[in-house]
């Protein structure tokens, strides 16, 4: 189960709270009695989690850019947060590809605002940057990959995260290294999927927004492998990671959280195995066309999370995927995605050691 009584009252301040990832994290900091300040840009589709689960009445929402230096360090002040989740990010390869320069600002420059804004903040203890498992250099060898191996990106995106990673070393080397300083770390984790995700290009949105329409979904890389995961896995690494750094139990570095290797299937495996939970007839197809390169092949080995922090994964990608279109059929049946989403964690808790 989760220590609540450690985030009791802890201020928290959480960039990109609008988003997937965001929003989970914060009903789970809310549930948890975490006082949050959200800040990231308007929820970038319609509908979105935000909305759905009414998020913003379970947190100080402050709407902003983090490329905005100004507004974002006045409301880092204001929040005077102990604790701090980076997660705001231009988060797609395919958006990546059509407007890189967005997204190195936002990425590179966003994380550097964020970093320098904290320098002069007395009480913060623990930061934890949120990045992606494709900031290595993938050579598709069926290597699971280390925090130790070499960082890379072919695309925009994995590059931006990879500068992420750089920057972030470099802002804890040059100005947090003193024993009072606030410890720093870098979280990469592996796909993740759960209810709640409208974004466009992702394969979980996509198959979802086929199989309700009842058309065919349409895959472009069937056979590419991904670490699967249900969004609550990283994010209780990040909570672990996060209490240790404040409880000066660790110094920072980067830490993976990816499943277990059995759960590193195929688009296609993946897209047949939710057509089988979905309660009306689903189907999926291929279509080969010239789309952006994307890795074919990624795994990430976590034993060092496992080691140091006692995490790992619990929900195997079946569940993982009956628990995501669980949340959209009940979105679908105008049900409260609060209470629901709250379940879900509740649900998710029951099964985890303390965080």
């Amino acid at each position: 189960m989760v220590t609540a009584n450690f985030w009791q009252g802890k201020r928290v301040f959480l960039t990109g709270h609008t988003g997937f990832k965001g929003g989970w994290l914060t009903m789970w900091l809310h549930k948890l009695g975490a006082h949050v300040t959200g800040y990231a840009l308007p929820a970038a589709t319609t509908p979105s989690l935000f909305s759905v689960a009414n998020i913003e009445n379970l947190i100080e929402s402050k709407i902003g850019d983090i490329r905005d230096t100004e507004k974002l360090t006045s409301s880092l002040e204001a929040a005077d947060p102990e604790i701090i989740f980076h997660l705001a990010a231009q988060p797609l390869v395919g958006e990546s590809y059509r407007d890189p320069v967005n997204t190195y600002s936002t990425n590179v420059m966003g994380t550097i605002n964020l970093l320098e804004a904290t320098r002069s903040l007395c009480n913060v203890k623990a930061i934890v940057i949120v990045t992606t498992d494709k900031c290595y250099e993938n050579k598709e060898t069926g290597q699971a990959y280390q925090e130790s191996d070499r960082l890379g990106g072919n695309d925009p995106y994995s590059s931006s995260k990879t500068c992420t990673e750089i920057l972030t070393n470099a802002w804890r080397c040059s100005f947090f290294s003193a024993p009072a300083s606030a410890k720093i770390a870098t979280a990469r984790a592996g796909n993740v999927i759960g209810g709640g995700d409208w974004a466009q290009s992702r394969l979980i949105p996509d198959l979802l927004r086929a199989y309700a329409s009842g058309q065919p979904a349409v895959l472009r890389n069937p056979e590419a492998i991904r670490p699967w995961q249900h969004v609550l896995e990283p994010l209780s690494g990040y909570l672990k990671l996060a209490r240790l750094l404040y409880q000066d139990e660790l110094t920072g570095g980067a830490w993976n959280f990816g499943p277990a290797i059995n759960d590193c299937i195929t688009v296609g495996e993946i897209a047949t195995e939710l057509s089988k939970i979905w309660p009306q007839a689903a189907t999926w197809q291929a279509r080969t066309s010239d789309y952006p390169h994307e890795a074919k092949l990624l795994h990430l080995d976590a034993s060092l999370a496992k080691e140091k922090l006692d995490w790992q994964p619990r929900w195997k990608i079946t569940e993982a995927l009956v628990k995501t279109a669980e949340w959209q059929l009940a979105w679908a049946n105008k049900l409260n995605m609060q209470d629901f989403s709250l379940q879900q964690i509740n649900n998710y808790s029951q099964t985890y050691k303390a965080i």
